[in-house]
């Protein structure tokens, strides 16, 4: 069966296409121990576009991309963000990206595998329809499953549903790390149990928290932050301009304090970041791909003791000086992944947000027409905006909602 779609290639010059490919239809388990099944037809109505993507792109320049193309094909139709319409079932779902020979997609083994759709072994999103697992259509809130036109506020909110489930599971692989690290410190101080000191460890575990970078994962790791610490210090540091869109909405929805350091050495970011906490940070989250986050998280001193170094960024390396680093207790803490659950509480929480204020939309004949410029002039250029995201069959959405 044939559909047009994008898709990623080998080739240094055009690595990504728009036109008419063959689909595909093997089955697939959403975890271990559960059987294989055919995918379900399913008509992708409203599309994010990720940085993944972009990165997927380049890798496709340099001929890299051979093992992430779906076994026994040399292409890979992108996309992992977005809403699709199942008409077997007349609803509108989100898939459920990651699934395979896993029992917790979130921490594989050796001897386990997974897929992606869109982006590792399985085709994605932005195409005119597609197969997926009947068990990864994830239902969302019933008041907008069943209509015949999903509104566009709602869809912009739920094109987040992939990354908020990874700050989802930030926070929770936090909190665990948090506990562990400094409970028994909270019992001695407090003279207390160690159930009640776990407790207590975990929240402080936030009391002065650094989001380095202002992308959409380090405002949602914020974001579940502040919902579930309330009382936390929270400072997000990057590059923008104080009085862009996006600092503007941090401060108004998530109540945190920014701070702007396009013309500031490391010594002097580090001095003012703890200034404006009024001290160290207990948790230091690196999201802005740079790999000046870790000088200024252990070389800089920002980071206190007995503190969690939390890397998101895909690229950079991190290094540290073994003396200052044991001795002050640190514990670096790198995974990208989330579960169904995750992703079923982000669904939630996002139809009652307002993080739709934040995506922008592309016309689908002005990005399909040279999907490359697109990507690299307009959704990941200087002054792009934080979210780009496509409607890419408008039968099923309402524009006026």
């Amino acid at each position: 069966m044939k559909t047009n779609a994008t898709y990623f290639v080998n080739d240094e010059k055009e690595p990504l296409r728009y036109g008419e490919i063959n689909l595909i239809n093997p089955p697939r388990q959403r975890l271990r121990g559960e059987e294989k099944k055919q995918g379900t037809e399913a008509f992708p109505v409203f599309c994010g576009f990720c940085g993944t993507d972009f990165e997927l792109m380049k890798m496709g320049s340099r001929n890299e991309l051979g093992a992430k193309f779906p076994e026994g094909e040399t292409r890979l139709i992108n996309g992992h963000e977005g809403v699709v319409w199942v008409p077997s079932e007349k609803r509108f779902a989100i898939v459920l990206i990651r699934g395979g020979d896993s029992f917790d997609p979130t921490r594989y083994t050796e001897d386990e595998s997974y897929f992606e759709y869109g982006c590792d072994g399985a085709d994605g999103l932005f195409s005119d329809k597609n197969y997926f697992n009947p068990d990864m259509l994830l239902h969302i809130p019933e008041r907008y499953e069943k209509l015949e036109k999903l509104p566009l506020s709602v869809a912009e909110r739920l094109v987040f549903s992939d990354p908020y489930a990874c700050a989802i599971f930030q926070h929770e692989r936090m909190c665990d790390i948090g506990s562990a690290q400094n409970f028994r410190v909270v019992a001695a101080r407090e003279k207390c149990s160690e159930a009640e000191a776990r407790k207590i460890a975990e929240n402080e575990t936030f009391k002065r928290t650094v989001i380095y970078g202002l992308g959409t994962t380090g405002l949602f790791i914020g974001d579940q932050i502040r919902r579930n610490h309330p009382d936390s210090e929270i400072l997000f540091v990057a590059r923008s301009a104080e009085n862009s869109e996006k600092v503007d909405f941090v401060k108004r929805n998530v109540n945190a304090g920014y701070l702007c350091v396009s013309e500031l050495g490391e010594n002097e970011i580090a001095k003012r970041i703890i200034t404006r906490l009024g001290g160290t940070a207990t948790v230091f989250v690196g999201t802005s791909g740079n790999e000046v986050e870790h000088r200024i998280a252990f070389e800089q001193g920002v980071l206190g003791c007995n503190g969690i170094y939390d890397s998101f960024s895909l690229g950079p390396k991190v290094s540290f000086d073994t003396m200052p680093f044991g001795f002050k207790n640190h514990v670096i803490l790198s995974s990208i992944n989330f579960t169904q659950k995750h992703m079923e509480t982000a669904i939630k929480i996002l139809c009652e947000s307002k993080f739709d204020e934040l995506v922008r939309l592309i016309d689908k004949d002005e990005f399909i027409s040279d999907p490359m410029d697109a990507y690299i002039n307009k959704i990941y250029s200087k002054g792009a905006p934080l979210k780009t995201a496509v409607i890419w069959n408008e039968k099923y959405i309402d524009k006026d909602r």
